[in-house]
């Protein structure tokens, strides 16, 4: 139901105008609208004047700026700046702002600034081109102080000059509308024309300002003037959102260092935090604001993986934070952000170990008793052992906020980084020397020694057939963060098992979302029946990204299903392609959308999607693998092998395409070419066993005598009895002395009917 009402406000009394404001905010208390509207910061000074003043100046507020006096630290008074023997220039045109650099064509030429980007401790700058992308030029401004090395221009990704990169400046890795909008200003509207390729990208306002955090504030407006409680839509003052921290009040209790909450109650805050502090993919612009107060139903957070983290969490590459804080006790314990940090100037609130000690007892965390180092030196600090740094954007360092306990034992076993070694760094002080010491100074501390999830996680990352129970034991133990035991469970793809799918069971039914949603992965190697009747439950799932990457997976086998399958599937299925569609902009939305239409046999809208992502992103080897792949099933093995071709002509670098390349020239039998093909995607993925393996093969059909070793490398990257058989077999035809050796090992992992065929083979004149 819509209802209109027009009004002449100029025509209301005072005293009517009060009684007019009740009635409206009566009526959006009982009929809520489904939209509501952006008001602009400058409507909140009146009432939070100190908030504004705080805000003023922070990282929120110089998030994004136009390019104006106020906002540019960098220098543009005509100053060069010399990369790899070129020279680079920063210079003003009136008030505007250029740069003189290297465009896509590799000619240099002058680019207008539009905007700066940042604040401290580097900024960057961004130039809008006229179909509306804004790109981040690859050099930045050192923003820290002389005395600190700063002040100077710097190029920000120096491994990333080349046109191909997805990183260089011009390319969609700096694109600001798919890559940093949505973060770095309120309101954003990305508005991608996906005929076009253009975009018409909107915000309310361009940095972050109070709104991007409390949501939009029409309604809390007309509760401000109502002065009634019973005005507002819900009970957060008109604001959908309840921001409020978890725990109101921390109490003591009996033998415990740490107190613990009273009561906790539901809280949007640390969700409102994730939607930028955190490494994700946005799904959707709709659910403004987190409306239905899910992260999920909006974003898609990436998990602990071995490319973003260390095997045992700490953070390797950039994860904006809220990763690491679920895994921590933090999290779990009801801490929210505004517990440390002061929302507004986005500050500690108080001196390091104040802040740490209004919870953390300081009889028990005192310097002398837990730190042992002496106050005052860094080694005291909590952050130095708890929250280490890494260092990204060459100057910009971060805390690790999942807060681990050091675990020297764990880098002996499996190589992870811990703070003891890391700072004492001494040939005397390794491992070995800060396990003796933690043992020295904590005698009963349950934690050295003890098991951790990093252990399962290493046996993944080296295909160990026994991560199958050792994931699963993880995935089931509740005292693993929700994160972790999800990790967990997305890692065990790979290792279908009895345990596995007991593991999976569980999780699909639970009520922890990252868990559903990693089943989803973790159950890709199962027969297409069973992997039915083990997910189409989620299709119904309450949350976005559950259902919408069940739907992906299950449609897979789209052609198999029956009428009825399809019709569960398909709701689903539509939201998971308006998603692809939402990320059109880049290639694998389109892919995604192109997969789809594939397994519904739509080959003509397939081969479309493909050339569009190619046409995104043209130096991006998924889309030609696809397409040739797309033309092999059609049966134009020719177009097939012209697709890659042209990718391998581009020198596009990537392990698959030069795979997907060889097994097409192994198709037309250009055995010499396809050869080379397998060995540079050897060289670029040493650690793929298909790559050695498929070498192997054709190396030893072509007479090559390298094969053999081609097959041991398969098996020592994967430990898997298959590509051992195949080293086995082939020591046999060739009569190596220690091909019984060989034999002896596969007995202890293979099943006995390949045992006995290679005993056979051994045996045999």
């Amino acid at each position: 139901m819509t209802i209109i009402i027009l009004i002449n406000s100029m025509l209301l009394k005072a005293h009517q105008m009060h009684v007019f404001l009740i009635l409206i905010s009566l009526f959006l208390f009982i009929f809520p609208t489904s939209t509501y509207a952006y008001v602009g910061s400058e409507q909140c000074i009146e009432c939070h004047a100190t908030e504004y003043e705080q805000w003023q100046g922070s990282h929120h507020d110089m998030s994004m700026r136009h390019m104006d006096d106020d906002a540019v630290l960098g220098d543009f008074d005509d100053v060069s700046f010399e990369f790899y023997g070129k020279t680079n220039r920063f210079f003003r045109k009136g008030e505007q702002y250029w740069v003189n650099i290297e465009g896509p064509d590799g000619e240099f030429a002058d680019y207008q600034i539009s905007y700066t980007f940042g604040w401290k401790p580097l900024q960057q700058y961004m130039v809008e081109f006229p179909d509306g992308r804004v790109q981040l030029i690859p050099f930045a401004w050192d923003s820290r102080t002389t005395a600190e090395g700063g002040q100077t221009w710097f190029h920000l990704y120096p491994q990333f000059t080349d046109k191909k990169d997805d990183f260089f400046w011009t390319n969609p890795g700096q694109n600001w509308n798919f890559m940093c909008a949505d973060c770095h200003s309120t309101n954003l509207q990305k508005n991608y024309d996906l005929e076009n390729n253009t975009y018409a990208s909107t915000w309310s306002e361009i940095n972050v300002a109070c709104e991007a955090c409390h949501g939009p504030a029409e309604d809390h407006m007309l509760w401000s003037k109502s002065n009634d409680e019973l005005s507002s839509s819900d009970d957060h003052a008109g604001f959908r959102l309840n921001l409020a921290p978890q725990v109101q009040n921390w109490v003591y209790q009996e033998g415990s260092s740490t107190l613990v909450p009273e009561s906790q109650t539901a809280s949007q805050q640390t969700s409102m935090c994730a939607q930028c502090h955190s490494r994700r993919l946005q799904l959707t612009e709709e659910n403004p604001h987190l409306e239905t107060g899910n992260y999920s139903d909006r974003y898609r957070l990436n998990l602990v993986s071995d490319d973003l983290y260390h095997l045992d969490g700490q953070i390797y590459d950039e994860d904006y934070v809220y990763g690491s804080f679920l895994q921590s006790k933090m999290a779990s314990s009801g801490v929210v952000c505004t517990d440390c940090h002061n929302p507004h100037t986005a500050e500690l609130k108080l001196p390091e170990q104040v802040l740490c000690n209004q919870c953390h007892l300081p009889d028990g965390y005192s310097d002398e008793n837990h730190s042992k180092h002496q106050t005052g030196t860094e080694g005291a600090q909590c952050t130095s052992c708890h929250m280490p740094e890494t260092t990204y954007m060459q100057v910009d360092p971060r805390r690790d906020h999942s807060w681990q306990i050091p675990r020297p034992d764990l880098s002996q076993q499996i190589g992870t980084p811990n703070v003891c070694v890391d700072c004492h760094n001494t040939p005397e002080e390794g491992n070995q020397w800060a396990i003796d010491t933690l043992k020295q100074w904590f005698p009963n501390s349950p934690y050295q020694g003890q098991d951790h999830f990093a252990q399962a996680f290493a046996q993944a990352a080296i295909g160990d057939p026994n991560a199958a129970s050792a994931l699963s034991y993880q995935a089931q133990d509740i005292n693993n963060a929700g994160i972790i035991r999800a990790s967990a469970l997305e890692r065990i793809a790979n290792y279908p098992s009895r345990n596995a799918l007991v593991a999976l069971s569980r999780a699909i039914r639970g009520d922890d979302e990252l868990m559903r949603l990693a089943s989803v992965a973790g159950s890709a190697n199962y027969q297409p029946a069973d992997r039915w009747r083990l997910l189409s439950p989620l299709l119904n799932d309450p949350v976005l990204v559950v259902r919408s990457e069940t739907a992906s997976v299950l449609a897979q086998d789209w052609r198999d299903l029956t009428n009825e399958q399809r019709d569960l599937l398909s709701p689903a299925l539509d939201e998971y392609l308006a998603i692809a569609r939402f990320n059109s902009d880049r290639a694998f939305g389109r892919v995604n959308t192109a997969n789809v239409h594939l397994y519904k046999s739509e080959l003509s809208a397939a081969e479309q999607a493909y050339k569009g992502a190619i046409m995104v992103e043209p130096y991006a080897a998924l889309p030609y693998i696809n397409l040739a792949d797309l033309y092999r099933a059609m049966g134009d093995n020719q177009r097939s092998l012209s697709q890659l071709k042209t990718a391998i002509d581009l020198t596009i670098e990537d392990a698959d395409l030069d795979f997907a390349y060889a097994m097409s020239l192994v198709r037309v039998k250009d055995y010499p070419n396809a050869l080379q093909q397998l060995k540079n995607a050897t060289e670029r993925d040493p650690q793929n066993p298909q790559y050695w393996y498929t070498l192997g093969l054709l190396s030893r059909q072509l007479g090559d005598a390298s094969g053999i070793n081609a097959l041991k490398q398969a098996y020592q990257t994967s430990q898997q009895p298959q590509y051992l058989y195949a080293l086995c077999e082939a020591m046999i035809q060739d009569r190596m002395p220690n091909a019984t050796t060989c034999v002896e090992q596969f007995a202890t992992m293979g099943p006995a009917n390949a045992v006995e065929q290679l005993k056979s083979m051994l045996s045999a004149p």
